[in-house]
Protein backbone atom coordinates (compact mmCIF):
# COMPACT_ATOMS: atom_id res chain seq x y z
CA UNK A 1 0.00 0.00 0.00
CA UNK A 2 1.35 3.39 -1.05
CA UNK A 3 1.10 6.43 1.23
CA UNK A 4 0.45 9.48 -0.95
CA UNK A 5 0.11 13.06 0.27
CA UNK A 6 -1.43 15.74 -1.95
CA UNK A 7 -0.70 19.42 -1.26
CA UNK A 8 -2.63 22.10 -3.15
CA UNK A 9 -3.11 25.86 -2.74
CA UNK A 10 -6.84 25.22 -3.29
CA UNK A 11 -9.03 22.28 -4.24
CA UNK A 12 -9.16 23.58 -7.84
CA UNK A 13 -12.49 22.46 -9.38
CA UNK A 14 -12.36 19.48 -7.03
CA UNK A 15 -9.56 17.84 -9.03
CA UNK A 16 -7.00 17.40 -6.17
CA UNK A 17 -9.81 15.93 -4.06
CA UNK A 18 -10.63 13.48 -6.87
CA UNK A 19 -7.02 12.25 -6.87
CA UNK A 20 -7.18 11.84 -3.08
CA UNK A 21 -10.44 9.88 -3.39
CA UNK A 22 -9.05 7.71 -6.19
CA UNK A 23 -5.97 6.65 -4.21
CA UNK A 24 -8.07 5.59 -1.23
CA UNK A 25 -10.70 3.87 -3.37
CA UNK A 26 -8.00 1.85 -5.15
CA UNK A 27 -6.47 0.62 -1.88
CA UNK A 28 -3.70 3.13 -1.15
CA UNK A 29 -3.60 5.63 1.72
CA UNK A 30 -3.90 9.32 0.90
CA UNK A 31 -4.61 12.74 2.42
CA UNK A 32 -5.11 16.12 0.78
CA UNK A 33 -3.90 19.32 2.43
CA UNK A 34 -5.24 22.55 0.94
CA UNK A 35 -3.94 25.95 2.04
CA UNK A 36 -6.97 28.06 1.14
CA UNK A 37 -10.67 27.22 1.12
CA UNK A 38 -12.30 26.79 -2.28
CA UNK A 39 -14.94 29.55 -2.60
CA UNK A 40 -17.34 27.32 -4.59
CA UNK A 41 -17.74 24.73 -1.83
CA UNK A 42 -15.97 21.77 -3.37
CA UNK A 43 -15.33 19.16 -0.66
CA UNK A 44 -12.15 19.32 1.42
CA UNK A 45 -10.05 16.78 3.31
CA UNK A 46 -7.76 18.93 5.48
CA UNK A 47 -7.98 22.66 4.77
CA UNK A 48 -5.66 24.98 6.69
CA UNK A 49 -7.84 27.96 5.67
CA UNK A 50 -4.92 30.34 5.34
CA UNK A 51 -6.15 33.82 4.35
CA UNK A 52 -5.74 34.98 0.77
CA UNK A 53 -4.82 38.68 0.37
CA UNK A 54 -8.04 40.38 -0.69
CA UNK A 55 -7.15 44.05 -0.46
CA UNK A 56 -7.16 46.37 -3.49
CA UNK A 57 -3.38 46.27 -4.11
CA UNK A 58 -3.34 42.45 -4.10
CA UNK A 59 -6.24 42.31 -6.58
CA UNK A 60 -4.49 44.81 -8.85
CA UNK A 61 -1.26 42.79 -8.67
CA UNK A 62 -3.05 39.57 -9.70
CA UNK A 63 -4.84 41.39 -12.52
CA UNK A 64 -1.52 42.71 -13.86
CA UNK A 65 -0.07 39.19 -13.90
CA UNK A 66 -3.00 37.95 -15.98
CA UNK A 67 -2.71 40.88 -18.39
CA UNK A 68 1.03 40.29 -18.89
CA UNK A 69 0.32 36.63 -19.61
CA UNK A 70 -2.36 37.53 -22.18
CA UNK A 71 0.04 39.86 -24.00
CA UNK A 72 2.80 37.27 -24.38
CA UNK A 73 2.64 34.17 -26.56
CA UNK A 74 3.94 31.28 -24.49
CA UNK A 75 6.29 28.86 -26.26
CA UNK A 76 7.71 27.54 -22.99
CA UNK A 77 7.01 27.96 -19.31
CA UNK A 78 9.19 30.45 -17.44
CA UNK A 79 10.71 30.07 -14.00
CA UNK A 80 8.94 32.05 -11.32
CA UNK A 81 10.88 35.06 -10.11
CA UNK A 82 9.66 37.96 -7.95
CA UNK A 83 9.21 40.98 -10.20
CA UNK A 84 10.56 43.51 -7.70
CA UNK A 85 11.78 44.02 -4.13
CA UNK A 86 8.22 44.41 -2.80
CA UNK A 87 7.04 41.10 -4.30
CA UNK A 88 10.15 39.38 -2.97
CA UNK A 89 9.49 40.78 0.52
CA UNK A 90 5.85 39.67 0.39
CA UNK A 91 6.68 36.02 -0.33
CA UNK A 92 9.42 35.89 2.31
CA UNK A 93 7.16 37.50 4.91
CA UNK A 94 4.25 35.22 3.97
CA UNK A 95 6.45 32.13 4.42
CA UNK A 96 7.40 33.32 7.92
CA UNK A 97 3.76 34.00 8.85
CA UNK A 98 2.55 30.52 7.91
CA UNK A 99 5.51 28.54 9.30
CA UNK A 100 3.94 27.87 12.72
CA UNK A 101 0.68 26.68 11.14
CA UNK A 102 2.52 24.36 8.75
CA UNK A 103 4.73 22.94 11.51
CA UNK A 104 1.65 22.18 13.61
CA UNK A 105 -0.07 20.49 10.66
CA UNK A 106 3.00 18.33 10.00
CA UNK A 107 2.80 16.97 13.54
CA UNK A 108 -0.99 16.80 13.91
CA UNK A 109 -1.57 14.84 10.69
CA UNK A 110 1.70 12.84 10.72
CA UNK A 111 2.59 14.21 7.28
CA UNK A 112 6.20 13.00 7.48
CA UNK A 113 4.92 9.40 7.25
CA UNK A 114 3.95 9.72 3.57
CA UNK A 115 6.23 8.28 0.89
CA UNK A 116 5.05 10.16 -2.20
CA UNK A 117 4.32 13.88 -2.09
CA UNK A 118 2.11 15.28 -4.87
CA UNK A 119 2.39 19.02 -5.30
CA UNK A 120 -0.82 19.95 -7.10
CA UNK A 121 -0.03 23.16 -8.98
CA UNK A 122 3.73 22.63 -8.50
CA UNK A 123 3.84 24.67 -5.29
CA UNK A 124 5.17 23.78 -1.84
CA UNK A 125 3.78 25.10 1.47
CA UNK A 126 6.52 27.73 1.17
CA UNK A 127 7.54 29.75 -1.88
CA UNK A 128 11.20 28.78 -1.27
CA UNK A 129 10.19 25.06 -1.35
CA UNK A 130 11.90 24.51 2.01
CA UNK A 131 9.57 21.69 3.14
CA UNK A 132 9.88 19.89 -0.20
CA UNK A 133 13.66 20.08 0.07
CA UNK A 134 13.51 18.51 3.56
CA UNK A 135 11.27 15.71 2.34
CA UNK A 136 13.49 15.04 -0.67
CA UNK A 137 16.54 14.81 1.61
CA UNK A 138 14.60 12.30 3.76
CA UNK A 139 14.05 10.07 0.72
CA UNK A 140 10.50 11.05 -0.23
CA UNK A 141 9.45 10.94 -3.88
CA UNK A 142 8.23 14.25 -5.30
CA UNK A 143 5.54 14.62 -7.98
CA UNK A 144 4.42 17.93 -9.48
CA UNK A 145 1.03 18.16 -11.19
CA UNK A 146 0.24 21.28 -13.24
CA UNK A 147 -3.32 22.43 -13.92
CA UNK A 148 -3.52 25.73 -15.79
CA UNK A 149 -2.48 29.20 -14.69
CA UNK A 150 0.38 27.71 -12.67
CA UNK A 151 2.43 27.32 -15.86
CA UNK A 152 0.76 29.95 -18.03
CA UNK A 153 0.95 32.81 -15.52
CA UNK A 154 2.96 32.01 -12.39
CA UNK A 155 5.68 29.84 -13.92
CA UNK A 156 7.77 26.95 -12.58
CA UNK A 157 9.17 27.06 -9.06
CA UNK A 158 12.84 26.31 -9.80
CA UNK A 159 13.79 24.73 -6.45
CA UNK A 160 10.84 22.34 -6.61
CA UNK A 161 11.34 21.51 -10.27
CA UNK A 162 14.97 20.51 -9.63
CA UNK A 163 13.96 17.82 -7.10
CA UNK A 164 10.76 16.58 -8.78
CA UNK A 165 10.83 12.88 -9.72
CA UNK A 166 7.77 13.12 -11.99
CA UNK A 167 5.91 15.99 -13.66
CA UNK A 168 2.36 15.46 -14.89
CA UNK A 169 -0.45 17.54 -16.37
CA UNK A 170 -4.04 17.19 -17.50
CA UNK A 171 -3.74 20.20 -19.84
CA UNK A 172 -2.82 19.43 -23.46
CA UNK A 173 -1.24 22.84 -24.16
CA UNK A 174 1.13 22.33 -21.20
CA UNK A 175 2.91 19.59 -23.12
CA UNK A 176 4.44 22.30 -25.31
CA UNK A 177 5.24 24.62 -22.39
CA UNK A 178 7.29 22.10 -20.40
CA UNK A 179 9.02 19.27 -22.22
CA UNK A 180 9.26 16.71 -19.40
CA UNK A 181 5.53 16.64 -18.65
CA UNK A 182 3.52 13.42 -18.90
CA UNK A 183 -0.18 13.68 -19.73
CA UNK A 184 -2.65 12.06 -17.33
CA UNK A 185 -6.44 12.20 -17.51
CA UNK A 186 -7.59 13.33 -14.09
CA UNK A 187 -9.88 10.98 -12.17
CA UNK A 188 -13.60 11.60 -11.91
CA UNK A 189 -16.37 9.71 -10.14
CA UNK A 190 -19.79 10.61 -11.62
CA UNK A 191 -21.65 9.11 -8.65
CA UNK A 192 -21.79 12.63 -7.15
CA UNK A 193 -24.07 13.80 -9.98
CA UNK A 194 -27.85 14.14 -9.64
CA UNK A 195 -30.04 12.09 -11.94
CA UNK A 196 -30.36 13.56 -15.42
CA UNK A 197 -33.81 14.82 -16.40
CA UNK A 198 -33.75 15.40 -20.20
CA UNK A 199 -36.36 17.65 -21.87
CA UNK A 200 -37.30 19.12 -18.48
CA UNK A 201 -38.27 22.48 -19.97
CA UNK A 202 -40.65 23.20 -22.86
CA UNK A 203 -37.81 24.96 -24.68
CA UNK A 204 -34.34 23.56 -25.43
CA UNK A 205 -32.16 24.57 -22.47
CA UNK A 206 -28.49 25.55 -22.70
CA UNK A 207 -26.09 25.97 -19.76
CA UNK A 208 -22.72 27.69 -19.29
CA UNK A 209 -21.00 27.83 -15.87
CA UNK A 210 -17.73 29.82 -15.98
CA UNK A 211 -15.50 30.27 -12.97
CA UNK A 212 -13.68 33.01 -14.90
CA UNK A 213 -15.31 34.72 -17.89
CA UNK A 214 -12.01 35.54 -19.60
CA UNK A 215 -10.77 31.98 -19.38
CA UNK A 216 -14.02 30.56 -20.77
CA UNK A 217 -14.82 33.12 -23.48
CA UNK A 218 -18.14 33.98 -21.85
CA UNK A 219 -18.66 37.28 -23.69
CA UNK A 220 -18.42 35.56 -27.08
CA UNK A 221 -20.76 32.82 -25.86
CA UNK A 222 -23.31 35.41 -24.68
CA UNK A 223 -23.22 37.17 -28.04
CA UNK A 224 -24.03 33.91 -29.83
CA UNK A 225 -26.82 33.14 -27.37
CA UNK A 226 -28.31 36.60 -28.03
CA UNK A 227 -28.41 35.84 -31.75
CA UNK A 228 -29.97 32.40 -31.20
CA UNK A 229 -32.60 33.85 -28.84
CA UNK A 230 -33.61 36.39 -31.48
CA UNK A 231 -34.40 33.48 -33.82
CA UNK A 232 -35.60 30.62 -31.61
CA UNK A 233 -37.24 29.96 -28.26
CA UNK A 234 -34.52 28.62 -25.98
CA UNK A 235 -33.78 28.75 -22.28
CA UNK A 236 -30.26 29.83 -21.27
CA UNK A 237 -28.60 29.46 -17.87
CA UNK A 238 -25.46 31.43 -17.00
CA UNK A 239 -24.35 29.94 -13.68
CA UNK A 240 -21.95 32.06 -11.65
CA UNK A 241 -21.19 32.25 -7.91
CA UNK A 242 -23.72 29.58 -7.02
CA UNK A 243 -23.46 26.70 -4.58
CA UNK A 244 -21.97 23.68 -6.32
CA UNK A 245 -24.96 21.44 -5.55
CA UNK A 246 -27.29 24.02 -7.07
CA UNK A 247 -25.12 24.22 -10.21
CA UNK A 248 -25.25 20.44 -10.68
CA UNK A 249 -29.04 20.34 -10.17
CA UNK A 250 -29.58 22.99 -12.87
CA UNK A 251 -27.18 21.26 -15.25
CA UNK A 252 -29.02 17.97 -14.85
CA UNK A 253 -32.15 19.54 -16.39
CA UNK A 254 -30.39 21.04 -19.44
CA UNK A 255 -30.16 19.76 -23.01
CA UNK A 256 -26.88 21.35 -24.20
CA UNK A 257 -23.79 22.60 -22.35
CA UNK A 258 -21.07 25.05 -23.39
CA UNK A 259 -17.76 24.66 -21.55
CA UNK A 260 -15.52 27.25 -23.23
CA UNK A 261 -15.21 28.97 -26.61
CA UNK A 262 -12.87 31.84 -27.47
CA UNK A 263 -11.19 32.36 -24.10
CA UNK A 264 -8.17 34.67 -24.00
CA UNK A 265 -5.86 32.74 -21.67
CA UNK A 266 -4.35 30.22 -24.10
CA UNK A 267 -5.91 27.05 -22.72
CA UNK A 268 -8.25 25.02 -24.91
CA UNK A 269 -10.18 21.83 -24.37
CA UNK A 270 -12.26 21.09 -21.33
CA UNK A 271 -12.35 21.44 -17.58
CA UNK A 272 -14.29 19.93 -14.71
CA UNK A 273 -17.46 21.69 -15.82
CA UNK A 274 -17.36 20.04 -19.24
CA UNK A 275 -16.59 16.67 -17.71
CA UNK A 276 -19.64 16.91 -15.43
CA UNK A 277 -22.03 17.59 -18.29
CA UNK A 278 -20.49 14.85 -20.44
CA UNK A 279 -20.93 12.40 -17.56
CA UNK A 280 -24.62 13.40 -17.36
CA UNK A 281 -25.06 12.55 -21.04
CA UNK A 282 -25.40 16.19 -22.10
CA UNK A 283 -23.79 17.14 -25.44
CA UNK A 284 -20.99 19.54 -24.53
CA UNK A 285 -19.41 22.21 -26.74
CA UNK A 286 -15.84 23.38 -26.27
CA UNK A 287 -12.95 24.85 -28.27
CA UNK A 288 -9.90 22.87 -29.35
CA UNK A 289 -6.89 23.40 -31.55
CA UNK A 290 -6.74 21.14 -34.58
CA UNK A 291 -3.85 19.18 -33.03
CA UNK A 292 -5.70 18.70 -29.76
CA UNK A 293 -8.91 17.62 -31.51
CA UNK A 294 -7.03 14.92 -33.42
CA UNK A 295 -4.95 13.88 -30.41
CA UNK A 296 -7.78 13.40 -27.90
CA UNK A 297 -8.78 9.72 -28.16
CA UNK A 298 -12.38 9.13 -29.29
CA UNK A 299 -13.07 12.84 -28.84
CA UNK A 300 -16.61 13.12 -27.40
CA UNK A 301 -16.94 16.92 -27.58
CA UNK A 302 -18.74 19.11 -30.06
CA UNK A 303 -15.94 21.45 -31.16
CA UNK A 304 -16.48 25.16 -31.85
CA UNK A 305 -13.68 27.71 -31.90
CA UNK A 306 -15.35 31.02 -32.80
CA UNK A 307 -18.66 32.86 -33.13
CA UNK A 308 -19.61 31.24 -36.43
CA UNK A 309 -18.67 27.75 -35.28
CA UNK A 310 -20.57 28.03 -31.99
CA UNK A 311 -23.67 29.41 -33.72
CA UNK A 312 -23.63 26.55 -36.25
CA UNK A 313 -23.11 23.78 -33.67
CA UNK A 314 -25.81 25.15 -31.37
CA UNK A 315 -28.22 25.41 -34.28
CA UNK A 316 -27.58 21.76 -35.26
CA UNK A 317 -28.05 20.47 -31.70
CA UNK A 318 -31.17 22.54 -31.05
CA UNK A 319 -32.83 21.22 -34.20
CA UNK A 320 -31.89 17.54 -33.89
CA UNK A 321 -33.02 15.57 -30.81
CA UNK A 322 -31.46 12.34 -32.10
CA UNK A 323 -28.10 14.06 -32.53
CA UNK A 324 -28.29 15.35 -28.95
CA UNK A 325 -29.05 11.83 -27.70
CA UNK A 326 -26.26 10.22 -29.75
CA UNK A 327 -23.60 12.77 -28.75
CA UNK A 328 -24.73 12.67 -25.11
CA UNK A 329 -24.46 8.88 -24.84
CA UNK A 330 -21.02 8.92 -26.44
CA UNK A 331 -19.80 11.45 -23.86
CA UNK A 332 -21.12 9.46 -20.92
CA UNK A 333 -19.28 6.31 -22.03
CA UNK A 334 -16.09 8.27 -22.74
CA UNK A 335 -15.89 9.78 -19.24
CA UNK A 336 -16.07 6.33 -17.67
CA UNK A 337 -13.46 4.91 -20.07
CA UNK A 338 -10.81 7.63 -19.77
CA UNK A 339 -11.47 9.39 -16.44
CA UNK A 340 -12.58 6.40 -14.36
CA UNK A 341 -10.61 5.68 -11.18
CA UNK A 342 -9.20 2.33 -12.31
CA UNK A 343 -7.98 3.63 -15.67
CA UNK A 344 -6.33 6.76 -14.23
CA UNK A 345 -4.83 4.89 -11.27
CA UNK A 346 -3.26 2.29 -13.58
CA UNK A 347 -1.82 5.03 -15.81
CA UNK A 348 -0.37 6.87 -12.81
CA UNK A 349 1.19 3.70 -11.40
CA UNK A 350 2.87 3.09 -14.76
CA UNK A 351 4.39 6.58 -14.56
CA UNK A 352 5.53 5.86 -10.99
CA UNK A 353 7.30 2.75 -12.27
CA UNK A 354 8.80 4.61 -15.23
CA UNK A 355 10.36 7.17 -12.86
CA UNK A 356 11.42 4.59 -10.22
CA UNK A 357 9.00 6.02 -7.67
CA UNK A 358 7.73 2.52 -6.91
Amino acid sequence: MLKILHIAPQNYAGVPYSFFQMHNFMGDSSRLITLHKNPTNFPEDICLELPLPDFALAKMWRKKKVERSEQSIKVSAHFFKPKNIFENFYFRFNDLLRKRIIDEALKKYNLNEYDIIHYDSGLDFFRDSSQALKWKKAGKKIVCCYYGSDLRIRGIIKQLDEISDLNITSEYDHLKLKKDLHYLFYPYDPSELPERIPSYYDEISIVHSPTNRKYKGTELILSVIDKIQSEKKIKFFLLEKLNRREVLEIKSKCDIAIDQVGGTMGGTGYGKSGLETLAMGIPTITNMTEDYEKWLPENPFVVANDFKGLYQKLHELIEDAELRKEVGEKGKIWVSKYHGYEQVNNSLKELYKLKNII
